[in-house]
Parts: C-alpha cells; structure tokens; sequence
C-alpha cells in the first residue's frame, strides 16, 4: 500500500507550503482612537477680556476620533478589525460538483469584524507521512465586513478518487490573517496520481455563490 502513497511524496513536499494565509499585515483594527474633545475651558476663570469670544464657536473638529465603518455585508456597523479564529463558527459541506468542499464562516463575536485574503488549509491523511498544504487559486480576494452573526465561505478544490484513494479524515484552517487554527472532520477521498498534491487549491474567503 506504500508504492503509491499519493505521489504524496509530493503530499509531504507540499506540506511545507502551510498557507498560514498572512499577507494583511497582522491587525487591522479599523479603530484609530483619538485623544478624546479635551475642553480647556479649565484655567480661563477671570481674566477679564478673556471672555470675549470674538463669536468663535469651538468645533472640537481637530481631537474628533476617526473610525472606520464597515461596508457591505457589515450593516454599517463599526468593524473591531480582523475575525479570529475564536470568534468564528465554521462548517462545511460538499460543494455542487465533484471535488469541491465548502467551508463557511460565521461571525459569533458580538460585534463587526474583516475578512480579506486566504484561509490555510492543512488535509490530514492516513496515506501520507505529513499534512498536504492546498495552494492558492488566481482569484482575487475581496474585503468581507461580517457583522455579528452573519456567515461567508470559501471553496477547497480538489482531485477526486475514483474508487480506491488517499482518505482524508479532517482538515485544519487558519482564517486570513489570523495564527490559529480549527480542526474541522470531514471524509474525502483524493485521487493519486503525478501531480495530485498541486490540484488541491484554496479560494480565498468571500467568493463563489453565498
């Protein structure tokens, strides 16, 4: 059973290509706080002429914090900046055609939170000696505002066995900018073949039909 372990000779080459899906930079917390109005109207008790305003009114315009809401999906809520891994409720299902898993997201932090990029996804097997890395797709990814509750998805591609395959029994995804991981239990059968490893391919979060 060992002469044909999924070309996944390459399953362990591709291991090493772990999508920790990073290229946002960390946080982006859409929260730039500001110092806060601060009245000075403290020390200027009684100095006569100093209460003369010359009829300018103080806007407070320069200590007004800027914040920046979510669009989109977001329900113009304010956004804490990137979803993670704890905040998030994941599943999945098998996609319309063959080959194909979907794995959904839902927002269960109680407030707005960001989405951009793509996920890591690590396939376990029982065939081969180490996880197989999926590679990224050419999609371009899109900014997804999740408010509290709401849910997006993304697509696992991947060579189907025809009968007799490398099983797969779960699958670990680390969100886009995030360094945890979710362990998720699925039940795939990946064809071995030259090549098969590089046919395993990641969309990023926030395409394909919602």
């Amino acid at each position: 059973m060992r002469t044909k372990t999924l070309t996944l000779a390459a399953l362990t080459l591709a291991a090493g290509l772990s999508l920790t899906a990073c290229q946002g930079g960390g946080d982006s917390a859409a929260s730039t706080t500001g110092s806060g109005a601060s009245s000075s109207s403290a020390d200027s008790s009684a100095s006569g002429d100093s209460g003369a305003s010359d009829g300018k009114a103080s806007t407070g315009d320069d200590d007004a914090t800027t914040t920046q809401s979510a669009e989109g999906s977001g329900n113009g809520q304010i956004t804490t900046g990137t979803c993670k891994t704890e905040n998030l409720d994941f599943s999945t299902t098998h996609g319309m055609g063959e080959g194909m898993l979907t794995i959904r997201l839902k927002n269960t932090g109680g407030d707005a939170c960001t989405l951009k990029g793509f996920p890591g996804v690590d396939l376990r097997s029982q065939d081969a000696s180490g996880p197989l890395s999926a590679q990224r797709s050419d999609l371009d990814a899109p900014v997804v505002n999740l408010a509290d509750g709401e849910t997006t998805r993304f697509t696992l591609h991947y060579p189907q066995a025809e009968g007799t395959g490398a099983y797969v029994s779960a699958i670990e995804v680390t969100p886009p900018n995030e360094t945890h991981s979710k362990a998720l239990s699925v039940s795939l059968r990946l064809q071995i073949a030259d090549g098969a490893d590089q046919k395993v391919v990641v969309d990023p979060v926030g395409t394909g039909k919602q």
